[in-house]
This record gives C-alpha cells, structure tokens and sequence, in this order.
C-alpha cells in the first residue's frame, strides 16, 4: 500500500518516523498488527544529531533487523579518546567482539529505518503533519493536514521535542528549551585519524559540556559541541562561538589542514527529563524525544529512542486493543524501570562534570590500566545500562562480559 492511500481505521498510527518512531513501527507490524506511520518530513530528511551509536542503540537496531549496508554513511569505531581541560589525552579501546560503537549519518539511518518498518507491512504516509488528535473512550482520531482522518486505537507519538501531539492534547510546555542545547557541523577531508577514531575534548569553557568529532564514511566526521542550558556560552552566542572553536590549536591539529566544512551549522535542543514527563495519557503513549529520553551526561538519545518505541509498541501488544489503562501503566513503569536510575547516575555524573577537577580525576583514574580503560569505554557507550551496578533487579550473568552487536556478517 503507498503512503498516499491510507486505511481509514488503524490498531496504532504512530506520528514520527524518527529512530523510536519506526522501532515502534516495525515491533507491532511484525507482530500482524495494522500500522500507520505519519510523518511531516519526506525521508530522507537532514536530521542535526552527533549520528552517535552506542552499543545499547547497535544492539536494538540489530534486534530489529536493520543491516548496515543499508547506511552508507555506516562507519564502526574501535577507539575513543579523551582530552581533559589541562590537555591530558587518553584513549580507550573497545572490544573487538563485535560492534560496540558507530557512526551513520541520520539522514541516512533514519531512511533506512522507515524502509523497514515499511518491508514488515507498516503503511507510511510522508509530508503528512497533524494538525488535530482527538481523543475518545476506545478509539483516538488523527487529522492530518491534507484533509485525510485516521482512527486507532492507539497513538505512538514519536514526534520530537516539539511534539505536535503533546501540545495538542494540552500537555506541552510552551517556554521549555531541553537541558541541553548542541550545535554540528559535517566536515571533510579531515585528518587519517578523525576519519578513524572518536574524539571527546572536554573544553574548559564548555563544562560539563564538550566538544566531539564522529567518524563516518569517505574522509567525513561529525564535528560539533554541546553546552547544558544556563551553565556557561549563552545558547544565542553558539553559532559565533563556533569559529573560535574550530582555530583552537587542538581542535585544528585533529581535523588537519585540509578539513572543510559541508553545509551550514546545524543546532538543536536535547530534552533530558525522562523522570520528571507525562510519558502517556489516554490512549497516546509518547517516545524519543517526546518523551524527553535524551541521555542527561552524553546527549545521547539514539539508543533512548529506540528502546521507548519498542517499549511502546510491546506495551501496546500486551494489553490489547481494549485495556488501555494497563498499556499506559505498562509502558510507563517499563519506562521508568528502564531509565530512570541510569538517568539519574548520569545527571549527577554531569554535576561532577562541571569542574575540571572532577573530569581530570575521572580521566585519569580511567586511564591508569588497559582494563580500566576497556571496561570504561563500554560503560561509557552504554554496553548496559548505566546505573545497572546500582540496581541488583537488572543483573544478569555475562552482562559486564558479553559481545558486542553485528557479529556475524
């Protein structure tokens, strides 16, 4: 069925085909359930993103099927480094048993996710927004901007920071900006190694913020930095700051003397406040950044993202078309179990992170033995859940231990 012939009647539209979006998607389509998929966006669409992929996120897109070939951009990484603010380096290599971290541009991994949640039967309405969601005792019914309606029994709103749905239904927050505000720009031809390896250079300016450069295909990173809203650079002053980061000697010596810039800077906010937000109402369940699952240390929400769509979906599954009071209390305390501590741990992680004392301690301690420095770098890229030292309920044997994603290929 295209995009452009939609059912009238649905078990679930989901709005977003963003990361948790199509994971939603492509979990309730596989399980025979109707689906459609409402977007604004015509993919591929630019997406401004780190493209970070930590290990969680890799394992999830796995799970769902996604294959790397289908992402040109798809580049692995087995080393990050580490730049303190007095200039300390160090580098952790992580485990050659499988992918534990990559890079793909999202405009690419994004496309791709929306073409499998399409190949498991999930109907896919692109350049659709909505502009109305009314919801009813068993059923929630979808405008869309071009006139066509939708009716299901649920709705997976999957659709941003900004989500049109929240603010319809009353729930969004007019003057809320994230706790996080970041700002990329796609360079090329850089150095051997930024075409290799991650780098984080944890500014001193920045803190607990931090510079990055991401490695993808073809001689091209992702270079850009991230600041917490309020803390240090005024979030209007980024877009000037960002020639003075860029001539700052470190910064040239890594991307080299031939490295330039692709397109313009590209910044966005990054909600982190999955504790504290009304995570479903009703019949509608939000994900991603609509449900503000962005990672508070790392501004990581890939790996987020995917994990609450499928959440959602799954939570949809178990309680069935009719009982929607335990989809909404099923998904939001899987949610919170999920989430909540490991968001917790790394909030007051980013506290620690605001003095320098605190990151050069947490380098170098990091950095005194190959297996501090490997077993840190897979905490660090979300092997497991960060706070799962922390809650006993989660342990399971080989979890600290286990392979990467992607093994066999």
């Amino acid at each position: 069925m295209s995009s452009c012939a939609l059912p009238a009647t649905a078990d679930v539209v989901v709005v977003g085909g963003g990361p948790a979006g199509s994971a939603a998607a492509t979990t309730l389509a596989r399980a025979g359930r109707q689906v459609v998929v409402v977007d604004r966006a015509t993919f591929p669409r630019d997406k401004s993103c780190g493209d970070g992929l930590t290990a969680g996120a890799l394992r999830l897109l796995e799970d769902l099927g996604l294959r790397p070939e289908a992402v040109p951009s798809w580049r692995p990484v087995d080393t990050i480094h580490l730049r303190t603010p007095r200039g300390h380096e160090a580098s952790y290599p992580l485990p050659d048993d499988g992918l534990f971290a990559a890079v793909a541009r999202r405009r690419e991994l994004d496309a791709a996710l929306v073409e499998l949640a399409r190949a498991h039967g999930a109907v896919v309405a692109e350049g659709s927004p909505v502009v109305d969601v009314v919801p009813g005792t068993d059923r929630v019914h979808v405008a869309l901007g071009d006139g066509r309606r939708l009716a299901a029994r649920y709705v997976i709103a999957a659709d941003g920071m900004w989500s049109p749905v929240r603010r319809l239904l009353g729930l969004g927050e007019p003057r809320y900006r994230g706790e996080w505000h970041a700002v990329r720009q796609y360079h090329h031809h850089v150095s051997e190694q930024a075409q290799r390896d991650l780098f984080v250079f944890f500014e001193p300016d920045f803190l607990p913020g931090y510079f990055w450069s991401f490695p993808l295909a073809d001689g091209v990173a992702n270079v850009g930095f991230g600041i917490l809203r309020g803390r240090s650079h005024p979030v209007g002053a980024m877009g000037s700051l960002w020639a003075e980061v860029l001539a700052r000697p470190h910064v040239r010596a890594l991307l080299g003397a031939d490295a330039t810039p692709e397109g313009p800077l590209r910044a966005w906010p990054i909600p982190a406040r999955v504790t504290r937000t009304v995570l479903a109402r009703g019949r509608v369940l939000f994900a991603g950044d609509a449900a503000t699952a962005t990672d508070p240390l790392t501004g990581e929400g890939i790996g987020q993202a995917l994990a609450t769509g499928r959440w959602a979906a799954e939570a949809v599954l178990c309680a069935g078309p009719h009982d929607a009071t335990r989809a909404v209390g099923d998904y939001t305390a899987t949610v919170r179990r999920g989430l909540a501590a490991d968001h917790r741990l790394s909030a007051g992680l980013a506290r620690a992170l605001s003095h320098r004392r605190g990151v050069e301690t947490a380098v170098r301690l990091t950095d005194l033995h190959p297996w501090t420095r490997r077993n840190f770098a897979r905490w660090l890229f979300e092997d497991y859940p960060r706070a799962t030292v922390l809650t006993p309920g989660r342990w399971r044997r080989g979890m600290f231990t286990g392979p990467g994603s992607y093994r066999i290929r």
